[in-house]
Protein backbone atom coordinates (compact mmCIF):
# COMPACT_ATOMS: atom_id res chain seq x y z
CA UNK A 1 0.00 0.00 0.00
CA UNK A 2 2.81 2.05 0.55
CA UNK A 3 4.10 1.77 -2.78
CA UNK A 4 0.47 2.49 -4.23
CA UNK A 5 0.63 5.92 -2.41
CA UNK A 6 4.24 6.91 -4.03
CA UNK A 7 2.66 6.19 -7.31
CA UNK A 8 -0.58 8.81 -6.36
CA UNK A 9 1.72 11.55 -5.66
CA UNK A 10 4.61 11.48 -8.12
CA UNK A 11 3.08 12.67 -11.39
CA UNK A 12 2.34 16.35 -8.74
CA UNK A 13 5.77 16.28 -7.72
CA UNK A 14 8.21 15.12 -10.35
CA UNK A 15 8.23 15.36 -14.37
CA UNK A 16 6.29 16.38 -16.82
CA UNK A 17 2.26 15.47 -16.88
CA UNK A 18 1.36 12.29 -19.12
CA UNK A 19 -1.49 12.21 -21.64
CA UNK A 20 -3.80 10.03 -21.84
CA UNK A 21 -5.53 7.37 -19.50
CA UNK A 22 -3.93 5.83 -16.98
CA UNK A 23 -4.59 3.49 -14.06
CA UNK A 24 -3.79 4.67 -10.54
CA UNK A 25 -4.33 3.68 -6.82
CA UNK A 26 -5.92 0.16 -6.82
CA UNK A 27 -5.77 -0.46 -9.88
CA UNK A 28 -2.44 0.14 -10.55
CA UNK A 29 -1.57 -1.99 -7.93
CA UNK A 30 -3.62 -5.14 -8.79
CA UNK A 31 -1.93 -4.08 -12.56
CA UNK A 32 1.41 -4.19 -11.11
CA UNK A 33 0.97 -7.09 -8.85
CA UNK A 34 -0.50 -9.27 -11.97
CA UNK A 35 1.08 -7.50 -14.62
CA UNK A 36 2.96 -10.76 -15.58
CA UNK A 37 0.21 -12.73 -15.91
CA UNK A 38 -1.83 -9.63 -18.26
CA UNK A 39 1.02 -8.97 -20.22
CA UNK A 40 1.49 -13.34 -21.57
CA UNK A 41 -2.49 -12.87 -21.87
CA UNK A 42 -2.56 -10.06 -24.23
CA UNK A 43 1.06 -11.30 -26.44
CA UNK A 44 -1.18 -14.66 -25.88
CA UNK A 45 -4.01 -12.88 -28.21
CA UNK A 46 -1.56 -11.38 -30.19
CA UNK A 47 0.11 -14.51 -31.21
CA UNK A 48 -3.19 -16.10 -31.70
CA UNK A 49 -4.49 -13.29 -33.99
CA UNK A 50 -1.42 -13.73 -35.95
CA UNK A 51 -1.73 -17.46 -36.32
CA UNK A 52 -4.86 -17.05 -37.30
CA UNK A 53 -4.25 -14.58 -40.06
CA UNK A 54 -1.07 -17.02 -41.41
CA UNK A 55 -3.72 -20.22 -41.60
CA UNK A 56 -6.26 -18.42 -43.15
CA UNK A 57 -4.16 -16.88 -45.63
CA UNK A 58 -3.25 -20.34 -46.55
CA UNK A 59 -6.99 -21.72 -46.97
CA UNK A 60 -7.85 -18.90 -49.02
CA UNK A 61 -5.41 -19.75 -51.57
CA UNK A 62 -6.67 -23.24 -51.57
CA UNK A 63 -9.81 -21.83 -51.93
CA UNK A 64 -9.16 -19.69 -54.74
CA UNK A 65 -7.83 -22.62 -56.58
CA UNK A 66 -10.71 -24.81 -56.12
CA UNK A 67 -12.99 -21.59 -57.97
CA UNK A 68 -13.57 -19.55 -54.88
CA UNK A 69 -15.27 -16.77 -55.06
CA UNK A 70 -17.53 -18.24 -57.75
CA UNK A 71 -18.93 -21.77 -58.33
CA UNK A 72 -16.57 -24.35 -56.06
CA UNK A 73 -16.01 -27.23 -58.06
CA UNK A 74 -18.01 -30.36 -56.50
CA UNK A 75 -16.23 -32.43 -52.94
CA UNK A 76 -14.26 -29.38 -52.75
CA UNK A 77 -15.05 -29.30 -48.91
CA UNK A 78 -13.14 -33.26 -49.69
CA UNK A 79 -10.01 -31.56 -50.98
CA UNK A 80 -9.47 -28.60 -48.99
CA UNK A 81 -7.25 -29.59 -45.84
CA UNK A 82 -9.14 -28.53 -42.12
CA UNK A 83 -6.23 -30.07 -40.64
CA UNK A 84 -4.75 -27.09 -39.03
CA UNK A 85 -8.70 -25.62 -38.43
CA UNK A 86 -9.67 -28.51 -36.27
CA UNK A 87 -6.05 -29.00 -34.86
CA UNK A 88 -6.02 -25.24 -33.76
CA UNK A 89 -9.57 -25.43 -32.78
CA UNK A 90 -9.08 -28.08 -30.27
CA UNK A 91 -6.28 -26.32 -28.95
CA UNK A 92 -7.82 -23.60 -28.15
CA UNK A 93 -10.65 -25.69 -26.14
CA UNK A 94 -7.89 -26.13 -23.61
CA UNK A 95 -7.85 -22.72 -22.84
CA UNK A 96 -10.80 -22.23 -20.46
CA UNK A 97 -9.06 -24.94 -18.44
CA UNK A 98 -5.63 -23.54 -18.59
CA UNK A 99 -7.09 -20.07 -17.74
CA UNK A 100 -8.61 -21.14 -14.19
CA UNK A 101 -6.22 -22.86 -13.12
CA UNK A 102 -3.70 -21.24 -14.29
CA UNK A 103 -4.79 -17.89 -13.48
CA UNK A 104 -8.17 -18.21 -11.57
CA UNK A 105 -6.57 -19.96 -8.78
CA UNK A 106 -3.34 -18.54 -7.83
CA UNK A 107 -5.48 -14.72 -8.24
CA UNK A 108 -6.75 -14.66 -4.42
CA UNK A 109 -5.36 -18.03 -3.15
CA UNK A 110 -1.81 -16.80 -3.68
CA UNK A 111 -2.26 -13.44 -1.72
CA UNK A 112 -4.34 -15.60 1.13
CA UNK A 113 -1.47 -17.99 1.48
CA UNK A 114 1.72 -15.79 1.46
CA UNK A 115 -0.16 -13.12 3.98
CA UNK A 116 -0.58 -10.01 1.31
CA UNK A 117 -4.39 -10.47 1.89
CA UNK A 118 -3.58 -9.79 5.09
CA UNK A 119 -1.41 -6.91 4.40
CA UNK A 120 -4.05 -5.32 2.07
CA UNK A 121 -6.90 -5.52 3.89
CA UNK A 122 -5.61 -3.88 6.80
CA UNK A 123 -5.01 -0.66 5.13
CA UNK A 124 -7.68 1.78 3.88
CA UNK A 125 -9.26 -0.40 1.25
CA UNK A 126 -12.11 -2.55 2.26
CA UNK A 127 -11.92 -6.28 1.56
CA UNK A 128 -14.62 -5.86 -1.36
CA UNK A 129 -12.95 -3.43 -2.80
CA UNK A 130 -9.86 -5.05 -3.22
CA UNK A 131 -11.17 -8.16 -4.42
CA UNK A 132 -13.68 -6.85 -7.13
CA UNK A 133 -10.69 -4.78 -8.26
CA UNK A 134 -8.84 -7.90 -8.68
CA UNK A 135 -11.85 -9.62 -10.14
CA UNK A 136 -12.78 -7.22 -12.39
CA UNK A 137 -9.65 -6.18 -14.25
CA UNK A 138 -8.83 -9.93 -14.69
CA UNK A 139 -12.01 -10.65 -16.36
CA UNK A 140 -11.77 -7.77 -18.56
CA UNK A 141 -8.07 -9.13 -19.60
CA UNK A 142 -9.38 -12.47 -20.01
CA UNK A 143 -12.66 -11.42 -21.69
CA UNK A 144 -11.37 -8.95 -24.16
CA UNK A 145 -8.77 -11.66 -25.24
CA UNK A 146 -10.71 -14.64 -25.68
CA UNK A 147 -13.75 -12.36 -27.61
CA UNK A 148 -11.02 -11.34 -30.24
CA UNK A 149 -9.85 -14.61 -30.66
CA UNK A 150 -13.22 -16.31 -30.80
CA UNK A 151 -14.10 -13.17 -33.91
CA UNK A 152 -10.75 -14.03 -35.79
CA UNK A 153 -11.72 -17.74 -35.14
CA UNK A 154 -15.41 -17.04 -36.36
CA UNK A 155 -13.68 -15.52 -39.57
CA UNK A 156 -11.29 -18.05 -40.86
CA UNK A 157 -14.44 -20.43 -40.28
CA UNK A 158 -16.64 -18.22 -42.55
CA UNK A 159 -15.52 -18.68 -46.18
CA UNK A 160 -16.10 -22.99 -45.49
CA UNK A 161 -19.15 -23.18 -43.18
CA UNK A 162 -21.07 -24.31 -46.16
CA UNK A 163 -18.87 -27.44 -46.33
CA UNK A 164 -20.28 -30.60 -45.16
CA UNK A 165 -17.25 -32.01 -44.34
CA UNK A 166 -15.05 -29.08 -43.57
CA UNK A 167 -15.21 -28.89 -39.53
CA UNK A 168 -18.96 -29.41 -38.59
CA UNK A 169 -20.21 -26.67 -36.58
CA UNK A 170 -21.60 -29.62 -33.94
CA UNK A 171 -18.22 -30.16 -33.59
CA UNK A 172 -16.09 -28.75 -30.54
CA UNK A 173 -13.53 -27.47 -32.18
CA UNK A 174 -16.03 -24.97 -33.98
CA UNK A 175 -18.72 -24.52 -31.90
CA UNK A 176 -17.02 -24.04 -28.77
CA UNK A 177 -14.58 -21.49 -30.42
CA UNK A 178 -17.13 -18.78 -32.02
CA UNK A 179 -19.35 -16.87 -31.31
CA UNK A 180 -20.07 -16.27 -27.49
CA UNK A 181 -19.41 -19.54 -26.15
CA UNK A 182 -15.24 -19.27 -25.67
CA UNK A 183 -15.70 -15.91 -23.80
CA UNK A 184 -18.50 -17.63 -21.48
CA UNK A 185 -16.69 -20.99 -21.16
CA UNK A 186 -13.48 -19.38 -19.64
CA UNK A 187 -15.04 -16.63 -17.82
CA UNK A 188 -16.92 -19.06 -15.64
CA UNK A 189 -13.88 -21.31 -15.03
CA UNK A 190 -12.02 -18.58 -14.37
CA UNK A 191 -14.18 -17.48 -12.12
CA UNK A 192 -14.63 -20.86 -10.60
CA UNK A 193 -10.69 -21.09 -9.99
CA UNK A 194 -11.06 -18.22 -7.60
CA UNK A 195 -13.89 -19.11 -5.66
CA UNK A 196 -12.44 -22.95 -5.50
CA UNK A 197 -8.97 -21.03 -4.44
CA UNK A 198 -10.88 -18.61 -2.38
CA UNK A 199 -12.41 -21.13 -0.34
CA UNK A 200 -9.16 -23.57 -0.11
CA UNK A 201 -6.79 -20.78 0.53
CA UNK A 202 -4.27 -22.88 -0.95
CA UNK A 203 -2.58 -22.27 -4.01
CA UNK A 204 -1.44 -25.34 -5.35
CA UNK A 205 -4.33 -27.37 -3.69
CA UNK A 206 -6.54 -24.85 -5.71
CA UNK A 207 -4.91 -25.44 -8.96
CA UNK A 208 -5.58 -29.50 -8.58
CA UNK A 209 -8.99 -29.00 -7.43
CA UNK A 210 -9.68 -26.27 -10.54
CA UNK A 211 -8.08 -28.68 -13.03
CA UNK A 212 -10.42 -31.49 -11.73
CA UNK A 213 -13.70 -29.42 -12.41
CA UNK A 214 -12.79 -27.73 -15.42
CA UNK A 215 -12.15 -31.09 -17.03
CA UNK A 216 -15.93 -32.25 -15.73
CA UNK A 217 -17.12 -29.30 -16.91
CA UNK A 218 -15.68 -28.97 -20.36
CA UNK A 219 -17.43 -33.22 -20.19
CA UNK A 220 -20.56 -32.36 -19.41
CA UNK A 221 -20.64 -29.08 -21.59
CA UNK A 222 -19.62 -31.34 -24.80
CA UNK A 223 -21.94 -33.82 -23.59
CA UNK A 224 -24.83 -32.16 -23.34
CA UNK A 225 -23.67 -29.49 -26.10
CA UNK A 226 -26.61 -30.04 -28.91
CA UNK A 227 -28.88 -30.56 -26.22
CA UNK A 228 -29.37 -26.40 -26.38
CA UNK A 229 -31.06 -26.81 -29.60
CA UNK A 230 -34.43 -27.76 -30.75
CA UNK A 231 -34.45 -30.87 -33.03
CA UNK A 232 -36.21 -30.85 -36.11
CA UNK A 233 -38.25 -33.88 -37.54
CA UNK A 234 -38.64 -35.19 -40.76
CA UNK A 235 -41.27 -37.92 -41.70
CA UNK A 236 -42.10 -39.46 -44.92
CA UNK A 237 -44.69 -42.22 -46.01
CA UNK A 238 -43.54 -43.60 -48.95
CA UNK A 239 -41.50 -46.66 -47.97
CA UNK A 240 -38.10 -47.03 -46.35
CA UNK A 241 -35.69 -49.08 -48.97
CA UNK A 242 -34.34 -46.66 -51.31
CA UNK A 243 -36.04 -43.03 -50.28
CA UNK A 244 -33.91 -42.16 -47.60
CA UNK A 245 -35.11 -38.14 -46.73
CA UNK A 246 -32.74 -35.66 -47.39
CA UNK A 247 -31.82 -33.29 -44.97
CA UNK A 248 -30.50 -29.47 -45.70
CA UNK A 249 -26.85 -28.54 -46.45
CA UNK A 250 -24.53 -29.08 -43.35
CA UNK A 251 -27.64 -30.36 -40.96
CA UNK A 252 -26.73 -32.59 -38.01
CA UNK A 253 -28.63 -35.93 -37.90
CA UNK A 254 -29.65 -36.47 -34.63
CA UNK A 255 -31.28 -40.75 -34.68
CA UNK A 256 -33.37 -42.07 -37.69
CA UNK A 257 -35.66 -44.53 -37.31
CA UNK A 258 -38.26 -46.44 -38.95
CA UNK A 259 -41.95 -45.48 -38.75
CA UNK A 260 -45.90 -46.62 -39.04
CA UNK A 261 -48.71 -45.04 -39.80
CA UNK A 262 -49.78 -45.16 -36.32
CA UNK A 263 -46.16 -43.65 -35.09
CA UNK A 264 -44.76 -46.30 -33.87
CA UNK A 265 -41.18 -46.38 -34.27
CA UNK A 266 -38.82 -49.14 -35.19
CA UNK A 267 -34.89 -48.53 -35.36
CA UNK A 268 -33.13 -48.23 -38.88
CA UNK A 269 -31.84 -51.70 -38.35
CA UNK A 270 -34.82 -53.80 -38.33
CA UNK A 271 -35.60 -57.03 -40.64
CA UNK A 272 -31.37 -56.30 -42.06
CA UNK A 273 -31.33 -59.28 -40.94
CA UNK A 274 -33.91 -61.20 -43.29
CA UNK A 275 -32.68 -62.14 -46.73
CA UNK A 276 -33.30 -59.80 -49.62
CA UNK A 277 -36.27 -60.81 -50.88
CA UNK A 278 -38.22 -60.78 -47.61
CA UNK A 279 -36.97 -57.62 -46.28
CA UNK A 280 -40.19 -56.17 -47.85
CA UNK A 281 -42.20 -58.33 -46.99
CA UNK A 282 -40.79 -58.04 -43.19
CA UNK A 283 -41.81 -54.59 -42.96
CA UNK A 284 -45.15 -54.61 -44.33
CA UNK A 285 -45.80 -56.92 -41.80
CA UNK A 286 -44.84 -54.71 -39.18
CA UNK A 287 -46.82 -51.55 -40.72
CA UNK A 288 -43.46 -49.77 -41.51
CA UNK A 289 -44.69 -46.86 -44.33
CA UNK A 290 -41.80 -44.31 -43.93
CA UNK A 291 -38.66 -42.78 -42.12
CA UNK A 292 -38.42 -40.31 -39.18
CA UNK A 293 -35.23 -38.49 -38.87
CA UNK A 294 -34.63 -35.71 -36.47
CA UNK A 295 -32.12 -33.17 -37.21
CA UNK A 296 -30.38 -29.84 -36.09
CA UNK A 297 -30.23 -27.22 -39.02
CA UNK A 298 -26.88 -24.87 -39.22
CA UNK A 299 -28.94 -21.81 -38.75
CA UNK A 300 -29.92 -22.47 -34.95
CA UNK A 301 -26.04 -22.82 -34.39
CA UNK A 302 -26.25 -19.17 -33.25
CA UNK A 303 -29.11 -19.28 -31.02
CA UNK A 304 -27.48 -22.23 -29.48
CA UNK A 305 -24.47 -20.70 -28.54
CA UNK A 306 -25.87 -17.65 -27.04
CA UNK A 307 -28.09 -19.85 -25.19
CA UNK A 308 -25.25 -21.70 -23.73
CA UNK A 309 -23.10 -19.02 -23.14
CA UNK A 310 -26.29 -16.88 -20.70
CA UNK A 311 -26.33 -20.30 -18.91
CA UNK A 312 -23.06 -20.16 -18.29
CA UNK A 313 -22.93 -16.03 -17.72
CA UNK A 314 -25.63 -16.46 -15.27
CA UNK A 315 -23.79 -19.12 -13.09
CA UNK A 316 -20.54 -16.84 -13.46
CA UNK A 317 -22.51 -13.99 -11.97
CA UNK A 318 -23.47 -15.98 -9.08
CA UNK A 319 -19.72 -17.34 -8.25
CA UNK A 320 -19.07 -13.82 -8.71
CA UNK A 321 -21.73 -12.61 -5.74
CA UNK A 322 -20.54 -15.70 -3.94
CA UNK A 323 -16.87 -14.60 -3.93
CA UNK A 324 -17.55 -10.89 -2.78
CA UNK A 325 -19.83 -12.35 0.14
CA UNK A 326 -17.51 -14.90 1.22
CA UNK A 327 -14.91 -12.38 0.79
CA UNK A 328 -16.16 -9.80 2.92
CA UNK A 329 -16.80 -12.43 5.85
CA UNK A 330 -13.86 -14.49 5.96
CA UNK A 331 -11.43 -13.35 3.64
CA UNK A 332 -8.41 -12.95 6.68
Amino acid sequence: MTTMTNAQASPVTTGPARRGPRLSGLNWLVWRQHRATFWTLIVGTALAVGWIVYQRGQMMDALRALGWPGHLSDGWDMKLSSVAFTTTGYGFGFLPIVLGVFVGAPLISGDLENGTAKLVTSQSVSRVRWIATKLAITVLVVAVGTAVVAGMFGWWWSPVKGGENFASWTSGATFDNTGPVPTALTLFMLVSGVAIGMVLRRTLLSMVVTFGFAVFVKIVWSYFRLDLGNAVTITTNKGVLGSRPTLPNTAYELDSWFTTASGKLYGWGTCVTEPEAKVQGCLDAKGVVGWRVDYLPASQMASMQWFGASILLALTVVLIAFILVWGRKRIV
